[in-house]
């Protein structure tokens, strides 16, 4: 991908404990670039970023069953963009990492989808299908989530977040990168 078709994609994102900054990584690797952006140390060119992305992707860990507080409240500071559609129009997804493989991710995937949806942007969800269903991708979106990505965190701490997930997430980069592209004509 070239400079003049690489999108401007903000991922803007909080971590807990790394986890889900290492997808954040990920994603922006697949993307084949992206600007990094942690919500709690917020610049105004951190704003400006987002304001000018072409699309923006929402991270955020699962605590209990929801988005981590902190990225709320985030994404109400956000919504004053809202009144005069700064980010209609522009591309959005969304992922999280919870310990459980499960553990209600689905919870936070709607809430950034909603979110998404109230600021007038366009979501693009996850679309890898891995094994059992294609043998030939194991370990690709092991969980079948499909509003958008779910990883699960590793109990390892050196690594953070398993191989697999990485790979799906980076797959879900090039994707949106795609998709923003597609949307750009």
């Amino acid at each position: 991908m070239s400079t003049q078709d690489t999108p401007r994609i903000a991922i803007a994102y909080f971590t807990g404990s790394g986890h889900t900054r290492r997808v954040a990584e990920a994603i922006a690797e697949g993307a084949g670039a992206a600007a990094l952006i942690d919500i709690e140390a917020m610049t105004p060119a951190d704003w400006q970023d987002l304001d000018e992305a072409e699309a923006i992707v929402f991270g955020a860990p699962t605590y209990m069953g929801s988005s981590a507080a902190r990225y709320d409240v985030f994404l109400e500071e956000a919504s004053s963009r809202w009144p005069d559609q700064l980010w209609a129009d522009r591309i959005a997804a969304g992922f999280t990492v919870a310990t459980y493989p499960s553990g209600d991710k689905l919870s936070t995937l709607v809430r950034l989808a909603v979110y998404a949806a109230q600021m007038g942007m366009i979501w693009v969800g996850q679309a890898e299908i891995g094994a059992p269903v294609d043998p030939d991708k194991p370990g690709i979106n092991s969980v079948g989530s499909w509003l958008g990505l779910s990883a699960t965190s590793s109990r390892d701490k050196t690594e953070l977040v398993g191989a697999d997930d990485l790979q799906t997430a980076r797959r879900f980069g090039a994707r949106i990168a795609a998709a923003t592209l597609r949307w750009r004509e």
